[in-house]
């Protein structure tokens, strides 16, 4: 079944950008003139899907209201040098539809994920954290790579990369045999081991392609800590059952859920820029 939704669980209240996301949220951060949400969307596009489920919260409207159309602002730029400054969001808004639905309380991605069966359906879908924003200028961006992969195995594939060995901590990390190059058979994953607990380096990130038997096993998943239902459990029952395919994707991931990625991302996309 060819992969045609994204989800974007979205309802994180992003404490460590504090306190410019009391008000605004993460998603909503720019990296040069556009919002981190609006880079994943456009990968999502880019890999052939056009329906977008977005799990939002409170205080979250902000994103809703980017991916419509303001008539106000169209009307006063329009014949104006500026108004070539909304193409590439209108283009989004033309050929996407957008869906919602809110997480009351954060209970984790694992729930998260769970509260957009209603938006998915039965049917395979991706995944993307905005807060991970990877890029690859010169070749297909992540999601597209990992559909390739679902194409050919039928199965849920995660997004791996390679971390410093003291800093397995801060992700989750999966544990396998490598099928072929960059292709890793998953047998083991653990959430956020210390550096000497982690089975590997290889970490997840924020790009996931889930089979729809994901729901189920999100259900059959205890709590962990501070009551949290982590994806990487989830994923640990189907790999048991089956197989799931960790993959060393091709771009630069940048982690801008930290304010040292933030800036990095930043200097690097200015950068391409002013290369052009």
């Amino acid at each position: 079944m060819k992969i045609t939704k994204c989800l974007f669980p979205a309802a994180g209240y992003g404490t460590r950008f504090l306190p410019v996301t009391k008000a605004m949220p993460k998603e909503m951060l720019p990296i040069l003139t556009k919002p981190l949400i609006q880079y994943g969307v456009e990968e999502a596009v880019e890999a052939g899907m056009k329906t977008m489920a977005i799990i939002t919260g409170r205080g979250k409207r902000a994103i809703e209201d980017h991916f419509d159309i303001s008539y106000e602002l169209e009307t006063q730029i329009k014949g104006t040098s500026k108004e070539h400054l909304l193409s590439e969001i209108r283009a989004l808004i033309t050929q996407c539809t957008f869906t919602y639905t809110r997480q009351v309380e954060m209970k984790g991605l694992g729930d998260a994920i769970l509260k957009g069966q209603a938006l998915i359906g039965r049917e395979p879908f991706g995944v993307v954290l905005a807060d991970d924003l990877c890029i690859n200028p010169d070749g297909d961006g992540v999601l597209k790579q990992m559909i390739a992969l679902n194409e050919k195995y039928r199965c849920s594939v995660v997004a791996i990369m390679e971390v410093p060995e003291d800093q397995t901590y801060k992700y989750g990390v999966i544990e396998g045999k490598e099928m072929e190059d960059g292709v890793y058979r998953v047998t083991g994953m653990v959430e956020k081991p210390e550096p000497d607990e982690a089975p590997t380096n290889l970490a997840i990130i924020g790009r996931y392609i889930l089979t729809p038997d994901i729901f189920d096993a999100i259900r059959q998943t205890k709590p962990g800590k501070n009551g949290e239902i982590q994806i990487t459990d989830a994923l640990l029952h189907l790999a048991e059952k089956g197989m799931v395919l960790a993959y060393k994707f091709k771009g630069t991931r940048f982690d801008c859920g930290s304010v040292e990625g933030y800036v990095e991302a930043t200097n690097h996309l200015y950068n391409l820029e002013e290369e052009k």
